[in-house]
């Protein structure tokens, strides 16, 4: 006897559709899985047995070959437990095989015939919209998950038994519906930037970073501020579209990464820690799996300790600062990730960490100080929009309390109407800030009166500013431009993006 159901398997963040074809015929008890299974899919054969046998369901003693297709993609993991069993039923005259082919089912069994939650049951739904198979059946932990795509009818169950009497038609079970809400309470609130006392400069270069979405880097002692401000910076970005949720969450379910409900809504905020090796930044593996350039896309990526960093582990950063995607290549196979993500540094100035404190004395001579911040290389250094100096706060500004810190709610406002502009701006184009302009954006919208003009060419011959740098200063003060609510980028606008370039002018 022969039967057919769908199933699935993660490559990368993508779902590939696999056949689950099972034959059973007379011979020597045997049960073997071809199709390029891993150790795992292989593993299932025993999983497969105890289930169905705690289950009430008679194993059959005969020659049973279970086929996953198409053979030449590698099936891993617990995902194909659910249909394997399933494909044996049917085979052996328990299940209706004209009701089984119609559907796609993943999950894991236990031994005692209950169904366990799965990676990647997102990227497997958008796939079977793509493919015209309608009917889904997925482990109750996946509900909410595998029905945020719509257009594919979702059907939870807990155990096999249940599943079996579903597919027979001895059991009714209506689809489940995903109760779309509001994104913009995925906004984080924990960290305010009411807290954050002075650094006025630096509380404004945030601003204006995640209002065009650029990147920034901000140096300074320890205890200046520079992570505080950080983690901030989430509660004051726009609320992400639903487009941008489906992507991130497509990508941390592919991870098998755990998030509440079945869909993100807050934007992601990593912040790995500076012994992270390329491999952990980029993605990688013998078959690659997502980094955290990739596990930040549509939110931050917070690099503490900029310096300290492999420098290995910081040159990965090129490609998707550039790009906003990332190709990762190893020997069994060579992926894309996409990587759109705001890239927000923090240094200290010098080993020591002292040097330009108010208050403290720098120990460092100028050949360890120059050794120390050549850990980030130039080309690097050139891809960051923003760079803002923070100081050290003196006592008396720590001891005062100041009523006039402007909390995130505030700023985010100012924030999203910036956005607004752009999106306006930019309406028909693959672009949703000023950060992602190219050549082209860049001369059609950064508009330049004759005052400012001549101010830039001032700033840019004694700074010898690079190419790339020159781009980022005019992105940077479209932005601020787009802030003020202006048309045209006026002096003021390019002469303070002009000293957000700290590190050029030092």
């Amino acid at each position: 006897m022969l039967s057919l159901i769908y199933s699935a398997t993660i490559n990368g963040i993508e779902a590939n559709i696999v056949e689950v074809e099972t034959y059973i015929s007379s011979g020597m008890p045997v049960f073997s899985i071809v199709g390029l299974p891993d150790a795992v899919v292989r593993e299932s054969r025993d999983r497969v047995a105890a289930a169905m046998k705690n289950s009430g369901f008679d194993f059959p003693s005969k020659k049973i070959t279970v086929n996953l297709a198409p053979a030449d993609i590698r099936k891993e993991g617990g995902i194909f437990d659910l249909s394997i069993a399933l494909g044996i039923l049917a085979a052996n005259g328990k299940v209706k095989k004209e009701n089984l082919q119609r559907f796609c089912a993943v999950g894991e069994l236990s031994l005692d015939g209950k169904i366990r939650k799965v990676k990647g049951v997102l990227p497997i739904s958008l796939s079977l919209q793509e493919n015209k198979i309608k009917d889904f059946i997925v482990p109750v932990a996946n509900k909410q998950e595998a029905a945020v795509a719509g257009k594919v009818n979702v059907f939870p169950f807990k155990t096999l038994v249940e599943i079996v009497k579903f597919i027979n038609g001895e059991l009714n079970c209506e689809p489940h519906i995903y109760n779309a809400t509001d994104l913009s309470d995925g906004v984080g609130t924990n960290h305010d930037f009411a807290d954050v006392k002075g650094q006025k400069n630096a509380r404004r270069a945030a601003e204006i970073a995640a209002a065009g979405s650029h990147n920034i880097i901000m140096s300074g002692p320890p205890g200046s501020g520079k992570t505080m401000i950080a983690k901030r910076i989430p509660g004051i970005l726009p609320p992400m579209t639903f487009e941008e949720a489906i992507e991130t969450t497509k990508i941390w379910s592919a991870s098998g990464r755990t998030f509440a409900g079945g869909l993100i809504k807050q934007r992601a905020f990593r912040s790995p820690h500076h012994t992270s090796s390329a491999v952990a930044l980029a993605g990688g593996g013998a078959y690659p799996k997502p980094g955290e350039v990739s596990l930040s896309h549509n939110g931050v990526l917070f690099l503490d300790e900029f310096a300290e960093f492999r420098r290995d582990a910081l040159e990965v950063l090129r490609q998707p600062l550039e790009d906003k995607k990332i190709t990762v290549s190893r020997s069994k196979g060579s992926l894309i990730f996409p990587a759109s993500f705001m890239l927000i540094a923090a240094m200290n100035p010098c080993p020591c960490g002292n040097l330009g404190h108010r208050e403290k004395e720098c120990v460092c001579n100028p050949y360890q100080i120059k050794k120390y911040q050549s850990r980030v290389s130039g080309p690097l250094m050139d891809r960051i929009d923003i760079h803002v100096e923070v100081p050290a706060l003196k006592f008396s500004e720590l001891a005062t309390l100041d009523d006039d810190c402007e909390n995130s709610a505030s700023i985010r406002e100012r924030v999203i109407k910036a956005r607004e502009i752009q999106n306006a701006r930019f309406t028909g184009n693959d672009i949703y800030a000023n950060a992602q302009m190219e050549s082209k954006e860049i001369k059609k919208y950064c508009v330049l009166d004759d005052k400012a003009h001549e101010t830039f060419k001032i700033a840019a011959e004694k700074l010898n500013f690079s190419a790339r740098s020159y781009d980022k200063i005019l992105k940077v003060s479209r932005t601020i431009s787009d802030l003020d609510g202006s048309d045209t980028i006026k002096t003021n606008h390019i002469a303070e993006a002009v000293q957000y370039r700290f590190f050029d002018r030092t």
